[in-house]
């Protein structure tokens, strides 16, 4: 008989213990996939089940920099998504998708000026401290709904459980 309960005591034990080992267990990780090691932008992103995802809407620059250029537009919208993301426990380095509809800058014949974005971007993402990229398409718009604006960004962030 005491050697049944020293089994079950022990097995009982080994039971908790994994228990709490699972417990304490990482989530799964976001997988990013990138065509080289210097993509600007992931070519896939997985996120794991159970993962909480926000969406945020499309954002505009603040009114202050419209007449702005591609670039300074692009840095207002960016900043403002950051405090949005900030607020909620989140950074950029948890954006896992983002769709960038761009206008054509009137300084620059109604061209898109894509390289404006660009350079607001990568002040933010892959980077040495902030090295995620997500996946994202970028389009010419004829115009936006302010038509003093030359972008509008939404992104989609996710985080898994802790």
């Amino acid at each position: 008989m005491r050697p049944a309960l020293l089994a079950l005591a022990a097995a009982t034990f080994a039971g908790a213990a994994l228990a709490a080992a699972t417990a304490q267990a990482a989530p799964p990780a976001i997988e990013r996939t990138y065509a080289s090691p210097t993509a600007f932008l992931a070519s896939s992103v997985v996120v794991p089940a159970g993962a909480d995802t926000v969406y945020l809407s499309g954002v505009l620059p603040a009114p202050e920099t419209f007449k702005g250029d591609t670039e300074a537009q692009a840095n207002s919208v960016l900043d403002r998504i950051g405090e949005q993301l900030k607020g909620m426990g989140l950074g950029f380095g948890d954006v896992v998708l983002m769709h960038i509809y761009l206008a054509g800058d009137p300084a620059k014949g109604g061209a898109l000026d894509f390289a404006g974005w660009q350079a607001a971007y990568l002040k933010r993402f892959g980077t040495a401290t902030q090295p995620n990229r997500p996946a994202r398409s970028a389009f010419q718009v004829a115009h936006l709904a302010n038509p003093d604006a030359l972008l509008e960004v939404e992104v989609t962030a996710a985080r898994p459980h802790r």
